[in-house]
């Protein structure tokens, strides 16, 4: 891992005829017809929602309580469990 990144988990898990994504760190959610779209869709979530974040000094890990996590609840559903980093440009401004 660099010092300008942030490693999140990402999961995948079928509801219905759909894939839900989810990044139970910051509870950014999103969702597809494929699970690589869900992926897609779940990476770009957590890159509005981070910008978003970081440029208001807002706190930005919120995670899904426990009895939330589609882990613990609803297993069997799990697709896809995988490593979601985020890079961060560094910039000065003045």
């Amino acid at each position: 891992m660099q010092s300008n990144e942030f490693v999140f988990t990402g999961i995948i898990f079928k509801e219905g005829e759909r894939y839900t994504s989810l990044c139970p760190e910051l509870d950014v959610a999103s969702e597809g017809d494929t699970p690589e779209a869900a992926s897609a869709n779940l990476l770009e979530a957590v890159t509005l929602y981070l910008e978003t974040a970081i440029e208001g000094n807002l706190p930005y890990l919120r995670p899904v309580p426990q009895e939330e996590d589609p882990r613990k609840i609803c297993p069997k559903s799990i697709i896809k469990v995988f490593n979601l980093r985020v890079d961060l440009q560094i910039t000065a401004h003045a």
